[in-house]
């Protein structure tokens, strides 16, 4: 399970809830079954008009993905990579058919095998960038619906209290219930802001976030294949492939190497 999304959705949550506590609110002034139908439901139906079918079905499978603890060993994959060179220079590519199919990612599999199998680098390079830019735009489609789904949030708890306040122009007779029901009117409007800011913008911006970084290491596993059909020398595959690592583990695997 990924911490940080967790802690950061419970720390966000609590302390909007400490502020109520300070505020001598109690929780249950901000808990309303219909509220949230009507705030999830409506600005799910929005979404549901504005993207197509595969998008919401990729929305669910995302939320999942993000929820998973998520670390990539970048400095792991090159490793690996350099040692496949090392053995590509010393018996030829034909010697990693075997373990092409086993190495640790599918994408690096796929463009190993298509080196194996023959074809030439442009053709590697232009098949393998084709599923990166698919996998890249999957990830910026799905942001842009939790993005939208969290602009519309607002307005439709809006909408919520606005029905709610139609229901208490009902009955003016009874002022104590007016103003027990303005109070719960309101609690529409909390939750499309809430869901919106706490939940749907920031994780529509995390999946975009997670999908440029999975898509710089399939950049870093292409070029690691392509440098490899080169029968380039594997320090220099080692040499190209740290650049795409962060400058704390560049430092870090430098100093290792000069120990």
């Amino acid at each position: 399970m990924d911490l940080g999304l967790v802690f950061g959705l419970c720390f966000g949550i609590g302390m909007i809830l400490f502020g109520n506590k300070l505020e001598h609110g109690l929780i249950k002034d901000v808990m309303g079954g219909p509220a949230a139908i009507i705030v999830i439901g409506g600005a799910t139906g929005a979404v549901i008009v504005q993207f197509p079918v595969d998008v919401l079905k990729n929305m669910g499978k995302w939320v999942g993905k993000m929820f998973k603890a998520h670390h990539v060993d970048a400095k792991a994959l090159i490793e690996e990579i350099v040692d496949l060179a090392t053995r590509a220079r010393r018996e030829g590519i034909l010697g990693l058919e075997k373990l092409a199919p086993n190495v640790s990612d599918p994408f690096l599999s796929r463009a190993l095998i298509m080196a194996i199998d023959g074809a030439d680098s442009n053709t590697i390079r232009d098949t393998m960038e084709i599923t990166m830019a698919q996998a890249e735009e999957e990830g910026e489609t799905v942001g842009k619906a939790f993005e939208a789904m969290g602009g519309y949030a607002p307005t439709v708890g809006i909408i919520g209290a606005v029905l709610g306040l139609i229901q208490v122009m009902k009955n003016l007779s009874d002022i104590e219930a007016v103003g027990k029901g303005i109070a719960t009117a309101f609690v529409a409007t909390i939750y499309g802001v809430g869901i919106s800011n706490l939940i749907c913008m920031p994780l529509g911006g995390r999946i975009k976030l997670r999908a440029k970084e999975e898509t710089m290491i399939k950049e870093m596993l292409l070029q690691g294949v392509l440098a490899i059909q080169e029968g380039t020398n594997p320090k220099l595959v080692r040499d190209r492939l740290s650049s795409y690592l962060k400058d704390s583990e560049r430092q870090a695997t430098e100093g290792g190497e000069g120990a």
